[in-house]
């Protein structure tokens, strides 16, 4: 059987993205994007709806779009998802819902997070509406619960799992409050994911349906800090832990005290959330010098390099393992590529170098070998003796991942965490206290969106059951 191709989504050139902040991808006009809908084979059993994290019905809101019925393709999604315009964009489609696409065995899968985008996308540029026919239901099939009970909640995090959670709730009808550390909503959304992938008035245009749910967001609102934990059990009836895991990991590798040595976490805050490509338009300047090299390999890794290419820096990445080792999307490390960044596999920092006055100056690295399979299943890297080598940088970025917020679930009483320091839950979030739920990558350590916006949904669910029963 034979198919059409796969239709490229128009993106920047790479000589012009790489000097600027815009999106790169720039996304399916309707016409192109009833050709990608027409690929879609309307399978009778679906497989690319179980990769998704969240269940949605592809193959439903495809053929709303083809027959050009735009805004039921949106009501269609948006019943299931409540970011479809983030998750068409930074989603890892390849594996999830398009890795399931039964067209991988016939050449390319339907482009469904570039359909998602173009739909959400069109529902916000003609002012369509939330469904208030489903959130009638929603009012409706909970009426005692909602009715009989204060029924207020309380969201730690406003990432892509307590977005979700809070979602849900609030079209139940529930009186949900989210508190948030910083002075935005969004989470990862907004300090992680630099303007070029996910552009920072999408996420404030989806996190703005919030108001309509009955959903209150507290800014500026650390929780065990500005609010004690004792006050959140307290005044609320149950209480959802969506705070990620954004306490970075370092290498430990000496000569991290200089200079321009950044962890991943900082760099990409200070540039997307605190606005410092805008610099001095925005007052939060960053030492960005002219050779940068970034630490992993990881979206986070490909972000910060891509955000210093875009500030004027020559960029390297440095990976120990290979390219086909590594985590990222492989559309990043393409659009990394493209853009002129250079990467050095099989390498690994030994000593960070710095000058008399404590500035970074140079890497010093040594080469890597693949040996056996470690733990993750991924083959070990093992130093090769003398390969020693100095790469010149005056900023690094280390970007190896990062792990739970210790402090905050160290104030929860008898809240149950694994070795890691995550939270342990069952299969509905609920946690060790039978009021509180948790979700996203404080449970799960550093995962993607979608699978943050699936746990924040089951979530929602457990905490339904919880005050039905309670």
């Amino acid at each position: 059987m034979a198919v059409k191709d796969r239709i490229p989504l128009p993106e920047q050139s790479p000589e012009l993205r790489r000097k600027n902040f815009d999106e790169v991808a720039i996304g399916y006009t309707l016409e192109l994007a009833q050709e990608e809908a027409k690929r879609c084979l309307q399978c009778k059993v679906p497989t690319c709806i179980s990769g998704c994290p969240v269940g949605i019905d592809i193959p439903r809101f495809i053929k709303e779009l083809v027959n050009e019925n735009l805004e039921k393709s949106f009501r269609i999604l948006k019943s299931y998802n409540y970011l479809p315009s983030i998750c068409g964009r930074v989603c890892p489609q390849e594996n999830q819902c398009e890795g399931s696409c039964l067209l991988n065995k016939l050449g390319k899968p339907v482009n469904i997070g570039a359909l998602e985008r173009f739909v959400a996308d069109w529902a916000a540029a003609n002012n369509v509406e939330e469904n208030k026919e489903e959130t009638e239901r929603n009012n409706k099939i909970s009426a005692s619960l909602v009715n009989n009970k204060s029924n207020k909640i309380a969201i730690i995090g406003t990432g892509p799992s307590g977005l979700t959670a809070a979602s849900e709730l609030g079209k139940i009808g529930f009186t949900v409050h989210m508190y948030e550390a910083l002075h935005e909503p969004g989470g990862v959304l907004v300090y992680g994911i630099p303007e070029f992938r996910l552009p920072k008035d999408v996420v404030k245009r989806e996190i703005s349906g919030l108001a309509k749910l009955n959903v209150e967001i507290h800014k500026n609102a650390p929780i065990g800090y500005a609010i004690t934990v004792e006050e959140i059990l307290e005044n609320y009836d149950a209480i959802f832990i969506g705070v990620g895991a954004g306490t970075p990991k370092f290498m430990g590798v000496p000569g991290s005290e200089f200079n321009g040595v950044y962890s991943a976490n900082e760099f990409l805050t200070r540039i997307n959330l605190m606005r410092a490509y805008k610099f001095p338009e925005y007052d939060t300047p960053i030492r960005i010098g002219n050779r940068v090299v970034v630490i992993g390999g990881g979206n986070t890794a490909m972000d910060a390099a891509r955000s210093a290419l875009r500030l004027g820096a020559q960029v390297t990445i440095v990976y120990r393992r290979t390219e086909a080792e590594m985590p990222a999307r492989r559309a990043e490390i393409h659009h990394a590529k493209e853009e002129g960044i250079e990467f050095q596999f099989l390498t690994n920092p030994v000593r960070y170098i710095g000058d008399e006055r404590g500035n970074l100056i140079g890497v010093e690295c040594i080469r890597m070998e693949l040996g056996e399979p470690d733990e993750s299943g991924r083959r070990r890297p093992i130093p090769v003796k003398d390969s020693n080598f100095v790469i010149q940088a005056d900023t690094l970025v280390e970007a190896i991942g990062t792990e739970a917020n210790r402090f905050l679930l160290s104030q929860f009483p008898d809240l149950k965490t694994n070795k890691y320091g995550y939270i342990v839950t069952n299969e509905y979030g609920q946690t060790s206290i039978p009021k509180v739920f948790a979700g996203g990558d404080i449970v799960t350590g550093s995962a993607t969106v979608i699978l943050a916006m699936g746990a924040g949904k089951k979530a929602a669910e457990g905490i339904v059951k919880y005050l039905e029963n309670a």
